[in-house]
């Protein structure tokens, strides 16, 4: 692991990561917490700001899959924006339930989803983490969405009553 290609990374990369990392770190804290309390409603708007620039950011990087720079990834943040609006919004009105699926959805779905794909073979993650460009990250990408499939898969069987 190294952190010279984070380094030597363009600044809206290095932007967008510091702000993916936050979020990260800050989303079980904001999600998991107490309502209501001041630390709850501190760090949920750190939270809400650092996943705002980490979407608004991705507009500066460029996407290699399409001839235009707009990519696949680019989807994940406007419906990251579009449920940081939606959240909001639910919290606003006193719709906590709804505020609080949202939120815990792009969080759990949305960071990580879209996180797992940052370890793209190329890519500044994965360039990070196993040095040169690796095959490697397709096992961390398909490890992350395996845990999400799971995640998922418990949540519907316990709602649909199958044990």
């Amino acid at each position: 692991m190294t952190l010279l290609p984070f380094l030597t990374a363009p600044l809206p990369i290095q932007v967008h990561i510091i702000a993916a990392v936050l979020a990260l770190i800050l989303g079980p804290v904001a999600l998991y917490r107490c309502r209501r309390d001041h630390i709850h409603k501190v760090v949920g708007y750190v939270w809400v700001t650092a996943m705002t620039v980490l979407a608004v950011v991705s507009f500066l990087i460029p996407s290699h899959f399409t001839p235009i720079g707009i990519g696949p990834l680019h989807g994940f943040a406007i419906l990251t924006l579009w449920s940081l609006w939606t959240g909001i919004k639910a919290a606003i009105a006193r719709d906590i339930e709804r505020h609080e699926a949202i939120l815990r959805s792009l969080y759990s779905n949305g960071l990580i989803i879209a996180g797992a794909f940052t370890f793209l073979p190329g890519r500044t993650m994965n360039r990070m983490l196993f040095g040169a460009p690796s095959q490697l990250g397709w096992l961390v990408i398909a490890a992350l969405l395996g845990l999400v499939a799971l995640r998922v898969i418990r949540q519907r069987r316990a709602r649909w009553g199958w044990a």
